[in-house]
């Protein structure tokens, strides 16, 4: 008998993780290898927030926090979605926690019983399904299409949910698509989910202020409020702010579903680290100027990478409204022949096949539920993007 839980036989490493792991390999092996798997912005955080944290070190808010969050961070997230969403939560409504993947996971294991569906949405990150499996819950990957810009249409949401389904996973700007839904496209599924009041909505917001030729955000708590009692609305300091490292992630939500969440975090991690707590206070309550110009330079990207990889032979790159990320189909290249023989069978032999012959890193749609498309993150210089892609086409160009 196997001395591991039974639960971790269903599930799979982080394939995002495992492609950045394979590039950084590769380097020190001493080959030339651009990496575009990882999920990150390559802007340095600020400076103030940096420097609110080297005050709190300084003034020794170095002890341990309440489990779930200071009240001075509470104060400054529960601004924040009033300020730019129109929700209003009271602190007890708030929940923080080591980045915005332990607060989707504190939710499922506070929520989840054996044989309750989450309904996610394909192309998905990586992480949801899994995450869902080790609640005990069993995922319910919801398709979508292409040609739908890969959104949810209503009438498919409406057939996926069964007297099982708990959660809806929503995420928009979406993580690997980049595709965003607009305040239209948005209302007709939460009018989808008034009708079935036992489904609860799981939002990712993460890539709120990610988005391109004037979008504009809304998140489904503010398009429907009669939905406002079963929405965790999650978000975080990660990507708008640059601040992957410092693990902020932060939900609002009803009351008694964020006090299930702190019991969970209180008998796992505690509380989130003191000093990236004061950091993440800095930034939701410091300048906001820089996000602009940021979300300019991502969109500078986009539209470099869209257009170059639809010069490549076999593929085909849609322009996303957010997020850094594209997901081009490389259906044209299935069955073709490496210039060594190998016939490209399917999504992991195209990327692998980039990876061997130009030193490209990017990761397979599989992994996301939807093939044959792979998934190149931008969020790097318009210089290593133009070389990447270069070789990108390169290789494409060489298949016969």
């Amino acid at each position: 008998m196997s001395f591991l839980a039974e639960s971790l036989s269903r599930v799979k490493p982080s394939a995002t993780i495992a492609v950045t792991t394979k590039a950084a390999e590769l380097r020190a092996l001493g080959r030339d290898v651009i990496g575009l798997g990882a999920g990150e912005p390559d802007f340095d955080t600020p400076d103030n927030i940096k420097a609110a944290a080297k005050k709190a070190i300084d003034d020794g808010k170095t002890k341990y926090t309440a489990v779930d969050g200071t009240p001075e961070l509470k104060a400054a997230i529960a601004a924040k979605f009033k300020r730019e969403n129109g929700l209003v939560y009271g602190l007890d409504q708030i929940t923080v926690g080591t980045g915005g993947k332990q607060v989707i996971f504190n939710a499922l294991l506070a929520t989840l019983n054996p044989g309750d569906e989450v309904l996610i949405p394909a192309p998905y990150w990586v992480s949801y399904p899994d995450m869902v499996l080790i609640g005990g819950g069993k995922p319910v990957v919801l398709g979508t299409a292409a040609n739908n810009s890969f959104k949810v249409m209503p009438e498919d949401l409406e057939r996926a949910i069964t007297p099982k389904t708990k959660w809806l996973i929503f995420n928009s700007p979406s993580n690997p698509t980049g595709a965003a839904y607009s305040r239209e496209e948005l209302k007709a599924l939460t009018d989808v989910l008034l009708r079935h009041p036992h489904v609860w909505i799981m939002t990712d917001d993460m890539y709120e202020h990610l988005v391109y030729d004037d979008f504009e955000f809304v998140t489904p708590a503010q398009v429907e409020p009669g939905l406002y009692e079963r929405t965790l609305t999650i978000n975080g300091v990660s990507k708008a702010y640059a601040m992957t490292g410092w693990r902020i992630g932060y939900a609002g939500g009803p009351q008694q579903l964020i006090k299930a969440m702190a019991k969970v975090q209180s008998q796992s991690t505690s509380n989130p680290s003191s000093i990236s707590q004061a950091a993440a206070v800095e930034a939701l309550n410091g300048p906001q100027d820089f996000l602009p110009t940021r979300a300019e330079a991502f969109r500078e990207r986009r539209d470099l990478v869209v257009d170059m990889l639809n010069r490549a032979p076999g593929l085909h790159c849609a322009k996303p409204e957010g997020a850094f990320y594209v997901y081009p189909s490389c259906a044209g290249t299935i069955g073709k022949k490496t210039p060594d023989g190998k016939v490209i069978e399917n999504d992991f032999d195209f990327v692998s096949y980039v990876l061997e012959a130009e030193g490209v890193a990017a990761v397979h749609g599989e992994a996301f539920g939807l093939s044959p498309h792979f998934r190149v993150s931008y969020a790097t210089s318009l210089d290593v993007l133009r070389e990447a892609c270069t070789r990108i086409i390169r290789a494409c160009e060489a298949l016969k």
